[in-house]
């Protein structure tokens, strides 16, 4: 059977290919929704000067910190949906939605996922004052200790807080949160033993773990780091199943052209597969992904899910 298109479409078809070629007809402003210096502002900077050869125009890096990253997201669910405002989301995107009762936007529907560039495992570390050396030592003696453990970590929305959380409810013991402004702020009474327990990225952790100041028990992904092979996963040493990493990924504005977003996704992916990159992030202890954009879509979505039960159980809000 043949398929014939009427004047419709055929005008339709070459509106959407005449705006993937023209795209982009002005610089590119790739939102950071938190301040300078972390590491998804490193991550959208690295990003923004790759992107910027291959499109021919320049992608300028925003900084909008604030909110809980509300600002900078709100700036681009709200901009035209021309492709020209793209925002380099981190894990806090995946749990802001279960943490207000209220948001200026629909995170599922006022954002257009363009590509999942990486993810990147946190490490569990203990005070070495402890007579803890493992996962299973840690719930062992939470259990035999109530009370007496307590972890770090900063925002509620925060992966440091969500995967201890997660896994002293996974593991049936408990620890008391004490919630800090950032790493900057936790590390001195960690390193002190005023603090036992913490979670954080294993690029921040290797210098500690390296010098014996802290004693690493665990990464939080389903395999290995290429930066602690020794070091097993929180899933192989207690608790099965395990999974909690920080991502990186790319939206637009919700609605932007098929076209538009498939222009990006291909010189996206096309980065990420570029060897320094790869060797740049894999050195950051983090694993290249890359895909089209339903995989971003499906990962925000499994993000959203649960995150979202372990912040109902915990009864943890932001407003």
């Amino acid at each position: 059977m043949q398929l014939k298109f009427g004047g419709g479409w055929a005008m339709i078809l070459l509106a959407t290919g005449a705006v993937a070629q023209t795209y982009p007809q002005r610089p590119v402003r790739m939102v950071v929704a938190v301040a300078a210096g972390g590491s998804t502002d490193i991550m959208a900077r690295i990003v923004a000067a790759k992107l910027g050869e291959r499109l021919g125009q320049q992608v300028v890096v925003d900084n909008r910190p604030g909110g809980s990253s509300i600002i900078g997201s709100e700036i681009v669910a709200k901009a035209p949906p021309d492709g020209h405002t793209l925002l380099m989301a981190s894990g806090s995107f995946g749990t802001t939605s279960n943490l207000f009762s209220k948001l200026p936007f629909d995170i599922e529907k006022d954002f257009a996922p363009i590509c999942l560039l990486a993810t990147s495992p946190y490490v569990l570390v203990v005070q070495p004052s402890l007579p803890i050396k493992s996962v299973a030592d840690l719930i062992s003696y939470g259990k035999a200790n109530p009370g007496k453990l307590n972890y770090a970590g900063s925002t509620p929305g925060s992966l440091q807080r969500l995967a201890g959380e997660l896994l002293k409810r996974s593991a049936g013991f408990d620890m008391t949160y004490v919630p800090y402004k950032g790493t900057g702020q936790l590390m001195p009474d960690l390193l002190g033993g005023r603090l036992h327990v913490a979670f954080d990225n294993v690029l921040i952790l290797t210098p500690y773990i390296r010098s014996n100041t802290l004693r690493g028990i665990g990464v939080t992904s389903a395999k290995r780091s290429a930066l602690f092979p020794e070091l097993p996963t929180i899933s192989e040493t207690g608790v099965p199943g395990f999974h909690a990493v920080g991502w990186f990924g790319v939206f637009s504005t919700g609605k932007t052209s098929p076209a538009v977003v498939d222009k990006l996704n291909g010189a996206l992916n096309a980065i990420v597969k570029e060897p320094d990159m790869r060797e740049r992030l894999i050195a950051q202890g983090a694993e290249p992904l890359g895909g089209p954009p339903d995989d971003l879509r499906k990962y925000l979505a499994g993000e959203i899910s649960k995150w979202g039960k372990v912040i109902r159980e915990a009864g943890i809000k932001a407003d």
